[in-house]
């Protein structure tokens, strides 16, 4: 497809498109002439995936970039390519280190990944912005109070275990090994808005359940 075709079922303006390609979002067309080129489904799903990380997730063009460097990168193996493009997504603050409540909060989280069995997690351990950014939640809670211990995560750490697997089952219907890391990273944007709300709404629908309306 041309130019005017690619920015017609991508939504997006032929100026914007030339911008994500200046900027090295979008991969070249094929060209086929001095001042025109030919774009295909790849490009589209890029672009796709490209409004996913700098119009719903507000990630600048820098950090897109980034994160698509990732993705590109046919060096590393699936797991590595998908954890990098993962990891240089925008993550909690850092843990305080003076704070007694990280300790505590980083042995409850140890143990959970013990009972749970998640050896590469618990191996990764504070190496994974992911972790210190559980650790840091959990932190907050048993600094208000609230102790939330290994054994109150494990039920809600196997649901979301749960989740990844589907996450994967879907990730895996896409034929290439970019076109699944681009779903991930994409699913890691698009998805976790739906998951908090359909977590708030089943909290709404069982309190009417349990006590009535």
């Amino acid at each position: 497809m041309r130019l005017a075709e690619l920015s017609e079922r991508s939504g997006l303006s032929t100026a914007t498109i030339k911008y994500y390609l200046r900027e090295g979002l979008l991969p070249a067309g094929r060209r086929v002439g001095a001042t025109t080129a030919d774009y295909d489904e790849e490009h589209l799903r890029r672009l796709r995936l490209v409004r996913a990380l700098t119009q719903v997730g507000g990630l600048s063009v820098a950090k897109a970039r980034e994160i698509l460097g990732h993705v590109d990168d046919e060096s590393l193996g699936r797991t590595i390519r998908l954890g990098a493009a993962l990891w240089a997504l925008p993550q909690g603050p850092e843990p305080d280190e003076e704070d007694e409540a990280v300790d505590s909060a980083r042995r409850e989280v140890d143990r959970l990944l013990g009972l749970l069995g998640w050896s590469t997690a618990r191996e990764l351990g504070a190496l994974s912005p992911v972790h210190r950014s559980l650790v840091v939640a959990v932190a907050t809670l048993i600094r208000l109070g609230y102790q939330w211990d290994a054994e109150l995560m494990a039920p809600y750490a196997e649901l979301m275990h749960q989740a990844a697997v589907r996450d994967l089952d879907f990730v895996e219907t896409h034929p290439s090994e970019t076109e699944q890391v681009e779903t991930s990273v994409a699913a890691a944007v698009l998805f976790q808005p739906v998951l908090k709300a359909l977590h708030r709404l089943a909290q709404e629908e069982e309190s009417a359940r349990r006590y009535g309306l």
